[in-house]
């Protein structure tokens, strides 16, 4: 911690889901690290799909490994130190201070049986990293007026409360009604909590903000809380999403002149995050799809991570995807499977303990000589590798999440497999038959040059006008720095400075 004098902690709360209180908090982390603070970020409790190992090899919520990384800090579980990840409509798994404690049931979940325990995690939590890091940039969860919930709220006001923090409320004004959901959530407040929002952010502007002066007005005499600032709506900055609301946005047929690259969409695709490299390098054209004739067009095609790999695969060989897709590759299509995907290319997935449904062997698209078994425990760890026999390229890095355990087949298909990458302990990884098809359960592999080299060689001739390789790292500062800077340059940030300053 440096010597300046210290901020309060702050917490972006929102009005309702997606209103963008994760990318105000992501820019937040970097204009205070920008201006010589160590900030640090925090969610009490998370919900998504999109989870990231830490250095220790424990899992946390993907959007705060973001933050973290906008603050130029590695990840730890202290900044969200309870994480929900859905198994279906109405059940979750709980990971508590990074490991897994069960499954819960919705009803079961948000009963006030309990909450304590997870409430005093939460904040011993919150204390560990208030020790080390200031200010902190807290993050609420949905929206903060619902009033069947209060009782048993961990991430909102109450963990506002505990922390002393400042409050600013984050509305969605893209999707209308932005006073009624302003005002009226800080109308439901009790007056307590009302006395903590210090601020207002109105979120996703579009248009001459000229024309939202006389509702900067409204607004602040009627909740008699300043309004900080009116962020406009942006296309043109690439921050990592918490969750992936837009993937069926980038549904897109294949393109010319580029490696045409399709995801295949399951529904319970998880670490969308991937794809974010191939996305934006200018020799590849990515889309997203579940469409059968869409994958006749494909270069590549890779099955993702799944957090339910046996109903997806049953879903892609009732749908037909599974069999379009072991049709592309006889018909000369590049396949990649990364965690689940992987799982789900081999001869079959087995879950002998029914721990993801009634399913207890499915076959998978053979692809590949290997079988995997679903089973209790979870592989988290970052990890530094190199492929196979290219020791030459140098160390890559990626982490694992990912529950089974996935083996060479008995048969003479497995003598011709070799492992996709070898780690620094000397361990093997996934599973490859040739250049043209290939397993991994390493998140992140996709983010490393020498691998994208690698899966796009064969097709040298098309990429000769395409562009140059994409370095992410590079990529990411430069775009953590534009969204600092598109924030800074709509919030008062010396009345921001002036609000976490003041004594109490």
């Amino acid at each position: 911690m440096n010597d300046r004098k210290p901020l309060h902690p702050l917490m972006l709360a929102g009005t309702g889901s997606d209103v963008g209180k994760s990318i105000i908090a992501t820019a937040f982390c970097r204009i205070f690290l920008q201006d010589g603070y160590s900030p640090a970020p925090f969610k009490a409790q998370n919900m998504a799909l999109n989870s990231y190992a830490t250095p220790e090899g424990l899992e946390i919520g993907r959007a705060q490994a973001v933050q973290a990384e906008a603050c130029r800090l590695a990840c730890h579980t202290d900044m969200n130190p309870l994480l929900l990840k859905p198994q279906s409509d109405h059940t979750s798994q709980v990971v508590l201070n990074g490991r897994p404690i069960g499954n819960r049931d919705a009803y079961d979940y948000f009963r006030k049986e309990g909450r304590e325990e997870l409430r005093h995690a939460v904040c011993e939590a919150y204390d560990r990293l208030s020790a080390r890091f200031n200010p902190i940039v807290m993050e609420g969860a949905g929206s903060i007026s619902e009033l069947n919930l209060r009782g048993s709220d961990l991430v909102n006001l109450p963990m506002a409360r505990h922390a002393g923090a400042d409050v600013f409320l984050v509305g969605d004004i893209d999707r209308g009604g932005v006073f009624a959901s302003v005002y009226g959530s800080i109308a439901l407040q009790q007056e307590e909590d009302r006395r903590m929002i210090k601020g207002i952010i109105i979120n996703k502007f579009r248009g001459d903000l000229r024309l939202f002066e006389e509702g900067r007005r409204i607004l602040e005499d009627i909740c008699h809380v300043p309004v900080l600032g009116v962020v406009p709506y942006y296309k043109d900055i690439h921050v990592d999403e918490e969750d992936s609301v837009d993937l069926a946005a980038k549904s897109m047929h294949a393109a010319q002149g580029k490696v045409n690259v399709a995801v295949v969409l399951v529904r319970h695709l998880s670490n969308f995050t991937d794809f974010n490299v191939l996305e934006r390098d200018p020799r590849v054209h990515l889309f997203y799809t579940s469409n059968t004739d869409d994958l006749k067009h494909a270069d590549i095609i890779i099955i993702p991570g799944s957090k339910s790999t046996v109903t997806d695969l049953y879903e892609l060989r009732r749908n037909g995807v599974a069999q379009a897709v072991v049709r592309a590759y006889r018909d000369g299509a590049t396949v990649l499977g990364i965690c689940g995907g992987y799982q789900m290319m081999g001869m079959e997935v087995c879950d002998p303990m029914h721990l993801e449904g009634d399913i207890e062997r499915i076959p998978g698209l053979g692809l590949l000589p290997v079988s995997t078994t679903i089973h209790e425990g979870k592989t988290t760890r970052q990890t530094r590798f190199h492929l196979a026999g290219k020791e030459d390229d140098g160390w890559l890095e990626g982490y694992e999440i990912h529950s089974g355990s996935t083996v060479l087949t008995d048969d003479s298909a497995a003598a011709d497999a070799t492992p996709l990458t070898v780690n620094e302990q000397g361990e093997t990884d996934g599973c490859r038959v040739s250049s043209s098809c290939m397993g991994t359960y390493i998140h992140g592999i996709l983010d490393n040059e020498a691998f994208i080299n690698s899966l796009l060689a064969p097709f040298a001739e098309r990429m000769k006008t395409s562009g140059s390789p994409f370095d992410i790292h590079a990529f990411k500062e430069q775009q953590y720095d534009r969204l600092a800077d598109h924030v800074r340059a709509h919030i008062d940030m010396n009345k921001v400075y002036q609000i976490l300053s003041e004594d109490d």
